[in-house]
């Protein structure tokens, strides 16, 4: 048997030991056998050092020129496009899901280091009109300092750049805290800022838990940002513990998003929308279409179409490509998602297909779950308001628009949501009133590109957006700048009255 790979933190440009002298396992959801590698159980201790290279290379990091800088996450956008097989068939190994997807997680880095570098000559601020005689205004964009950024597991390297990439493009650095189901595609994205020639202690990865590794970058002053993808739960405790001390914190947390289908709609690729939205990713994704919101005059034909696609759905390893769902992330959250399918039995939804661990075969020594479809879902019940994060579609009937979107609208987020329709109006209409930070009109709930902002409304998230231009407000303060050539003394709203 070959020994696993051991992986080390990255601080002040070197691949370090974790003082703890400990380590954690990675191993594959599709075969627990499979070991990927040994990572560091840092502690607070650690996670201290890497803050303290992050303080030590900010003043010299903001004063390289932004087209610099962003000239160096080019070239890390380079090298993941030259490394994706690689780093995409290793995400597969160490998460699970399929590698049709994880090639999609890669290209999503890509195209967040192409976009991001763009924005290296376009920190745009605003010159203005003086009220004054001989008086120049604008303002500028200026780094804010340390961002400490913490990522999940199901988009383990897409995230890591969302936050990164505009991080050091606006001047600031970096201590990115990975899952610890997922740690070595954050390894993948510190050696390729390395063979990019991002300076020592520009960026720094400390893997670990959250209880020390989180807990450490939430308490130090250093840290100036705090960037966050997960569950609500989490969120709102680090929001509480950076309320104190006045971090800049975004959260992007939870969804229960909706695919709402009308009477007119083309059922073909509504289907469609649907598989895709519920069953990709093995359904952990904060976008996953969770319900599924449908006319009553189509829920018949809909229901056993949507049940025997379900079921044609190929399990396993994400290696494959026959496979089209791979495992769910560990034994934890496979536990979850039985949890919320009895509770759904319980309150008296039908069970369409699915509900059940898959073992069989092949299946045996991994995390895998059937999709799952319940029926005659009432908008009240559980499973029908709290995320599940996982292949379990709850199907909801509806009488028109206003119905429909009553329904998506009353749950606690609003992350994503779809309509399908061949109704213009309607379809605006949907646009207006639905309470999300996206919509889609006859596509599914997931498929978001980077250069709109990506985020969402009520507990989804704190207000802030990554991806387009609208992160640059997370990493960067505005400053106001007025310069008086007159040589006297004017006092603005004084002088003009």
């Amino acid at each position: 048997m070959s020994k696993a790979p051991v992986y080390r933190n990255f601080i002040a440009g070197q691949w370090v030991d974790s003082g703890s002298g400990e380590s954690f396992e990675n191993r594959n959801p599709a075969n627990r056998e499979d070991l990927v590698g040994l990572f560091q159980s840092s502690s607070a201790a650690d996670t201290r050092a890497a803050i303290g290279a992050a303080a030590a290379a900010y003043e010299r990091w903001r004063k390289t020129p932004a087209p610099k800088r962003a000239e160096i996450v080019f070239r890390i956008g380079e090298i993941l496009r030259r490394e994706k097989e690689r780093f995409a068939r290793d995400m597969t190994r160490e998460m699970g899901k399929v590698l049709a997807e994880t090639r999609g997680d890669v290209q999503e880095g890509i195209d967040t280091a192409y976009y991001a570098a763009g924005e290296g000559r376009r920190l745009f601020g605003q010159t203005t009109p003086s009220e004054l005689p001989d008086k120049f205004m604008m303002s500028v964009r200026l780094p804010v300092g340390v961002a400490a950024l913490i990522t999940p597991w199901n988009f383990p390297m897409a995230i890591a750049t969302w936050k990164m990439f505009p991080a050091l493009v606006c001047g600031d650095t970096v201590v990115l805290k990975p899952a610890t189901d997922t740690p070595l595609s954050a390894v993948h994205l510190i050696e390729a800022c390395v063979e990019a020639g991002v300076p020592a202690g520009v960026v720094n990865l400390v893997t670990g838990a959250g209880r020390t590794v989180g807990s450490a970058l939430l308490e130090d002053d250093r840290v100036r940002i705090v960037s966050f993808t997960g569950s609500t739960e989490v969120g709102r405790l680090i929001n509480r513990a950076c309320a104190d001390n006045f971090k800049r914190v975004s959260l992007e947390m939870g969804g229960k998003n909706a695919i709402l289908i009308l009477e007119d709609a083309n059922l073909d690729l509504a289907l469609e929308g649907v598989v895709w939205g519920a069953f990709g990713t093995t359904g952990q994704r904060c976008t996953a279409t969770s319900r599924v919101i449908v006319d009553r005059k189509l829920m018949k034909p809909f229901l056993e179409r949507l049940g025997a696609r379900a079921g044609q759905l190929k399990l396993g390893d994400g290696l494959d490509p026959s496979v089209e769902v791979g495992p769910l992330i560990n034994e934890g959250q496979l536990a979850t998602v039985d949890k919320f399918v009895q509770i759904g039995k319980d309150e008296g939804a039908r069970l369409l297909c699915g509900g059940q661990r898959r073992s069989d075969g092949a299946l045996a020594k991994g995390s895998f779950y059937a999709p799952t479809i319940f029926a005659d879902v009432g908008p009240e019940m559980t499973i029908a308001r709290e995320e599940i994060f996982g292949p379990v579609l709850s199907v909801i009937p509806c009488s028109g628009l206003e119905d429909a979107v009553r329904i998506s609208n009353d749950v606690a987020y609003g992350l994503s949501s779809a309509l399908y329709t061949q109704d213009v109006n309607r379809a605006f209409a949907a646009m207006r009133d639905l309470d999300a930070g996206i919509t889609y009109i006859n596509a599914s709930t997931i498929g978001a590109e980077v250069h709109l902002p990506f985020g969402g409304t009520k507990q989804t998230g704190n207000g802030h957006r990554e991806a387009g231009t609208a992160v640059l407000d997370l990493y960067t303060e505005w400053k106001s700048i007025y310069v008086d050539f007159s040589g006297k003394l004017q006092k603005a709203q004084i002088d003009n009255q």
